[in-house]
């Protein structure tokens, strides 16, 4: 097999389309490595449509839906060159690109289950100059699986545990919870919101894309009633495999159980941060129970109120963030998506069946060849 050690670039914005991020990531010998990395703002009117599309809104028309996907692509670009500039490394010396895309709708159950990504990979090859692999979780869907979350993978890479059993948290707009094993065995799942609610209830109210350090919630009281009306919904105990997404847990979903409409703002905020706090630490509970330690990664890993009320739960454990292994953890995901555009390159499978339930390993993303 080639040598296809060397620069990839890794670009994905989440749930909560808080900001691209993006990671040029070096691979040596397969071990990959951050050599820079920085979250690129959203056009605060792009961010704004983008979320209404992804809690449904906002409807697209089909000339709306192509100018949306043209217009997040050439945002995924700048990302890609405000990173290079910031490394001081020219577009010719990575090898690819590993675009995420923007989710904007995903439904893996049913009997035409699909996920829909944006962030046109063409115009992202054309602009940057750069060999752009994209369109990650179809292949993964179409085996018969959920498509998400595929970080799992990534993180059995450079997190796996010399003994016993380990789990990684990412706080994205949804959470999941990887659990890894000396032995090798990977399981993992998305529990259901981290950041997502709280962040557009917080722009609903306060006009602000985030709860900076949980300060909202912090000024709230939780209202159990309306938390145990919240945690009633059905996706909190199914069994994995088992992915979601705004689409699923957006405002009109919180809007939907009378209680909020009588209550104040950080009170519902207070709620929000407990539910995500409570689901997360029961999955880690019934998924991952015999983990000692919990490590956690992405953006809420800043949300201080969030990460107490974590580890208030979790008495047992060991509550760290990926930076106590040298990861940065704002940038775990986009280091993913590199190092699934590397394992593309290399043509090795980039899903695990035992995470997202697909028929067997698959070859994900479709590459799209600069000029």
């Amino acid at each position: 097999m080639p040598n296809d050690d060397g620069l990839y670039l890794g670009l994905i914005s989440g749930t909560s389309a808080d900001g691209i991020d993006a990671a040029l990531v070096r691979f040596d010998e397969g071990r990959p490595s951050l050599v820079a990395g920085l979250t690129h703002p959203w056009d605060d009117t792009l961010r704004r449509r983008i979320l209404a599309v992804a809690q449904d809104e906002d409807r697209l028309a089909l000339d709306d839906y192509g100018r949306l996907d043209v217009a997040v692509a050439h945002a995924f670009t700048d990302a890609a060159q405000a990173v290079l500039e910031r490394a001081r490394v020219s577009s010719t010396a990575v090898k690819a690109i590993g675009s995420h895309g923007q989710t904007i709708r995903h439904r893996p159950d049913g009997p035409l289950p699909f996920t829909l990504q944006i962030g046109d990979p063409s115009v992202i090859a054309e602009r940057s100059g750069i060999d752009t692999i994209a369109d990650f979780r179809r292949a993964d869907v179409a085996a018969g699986g959920q498509g998400a979350p595929l970080v799992p993978a990534f993180h059995a890479t450079v997190l796996r545990p010399a003994t016993g059993a380990r789990a990684v948290l990412n706080l994205g707009g949804i959470a999941n919870v990887t659990r890894l094993s000396a032995h090798g065995e990977v399981s993992g799942l998305d529990t259901g919101p981290a950041n997502g609610l709280m962040d557009a209830w917080c722009l609903r109210h306060r006009g602000e894309a985030f709860d900076r350090d949980g300060r909202f919630a912090a000024s709230g009281t939780v209202d159990t009633t309306l938390l145990g009306e919240l945690l009633d919904d059905a996706y909190f105990v199914l069994p994995p495999p088992k992915s979601t997404g705004r689409e699923h847990f957006h405002l009109a979903w919180l809007d939907g159980h009378p209680r909020v409409a009588d209550s104040s703002p950080e009170d519902v905020q207070a709620t929000l941060l407990a539910l995500s706090a409570v689901s997360i630490v029961d999955a880690i509970e019934r998924y991952a129970g015999d983990a000692s330690e919990v490590v956690a990664c992405g953006g809420g890993v800043h949300n201080t109120a969030l990460m107490q009320a974590l580890a208030e739960r979790m008495p047992g454990r060991t509550l760290v963030t990926s930076k106590a292994f040298g990861i940065d953890p704002d940038f775990m995901e986009a280091m993913a998506f590199a190092w699934l555009a590397y394992r593309r390159v290399r043509g090795e499978p980039g899903n695990l069946a035992s995470v997202t339930g697909a028929r067997g390993p698959r070859l994900l993303g479709a590459l799209y060849a600069a000029p």
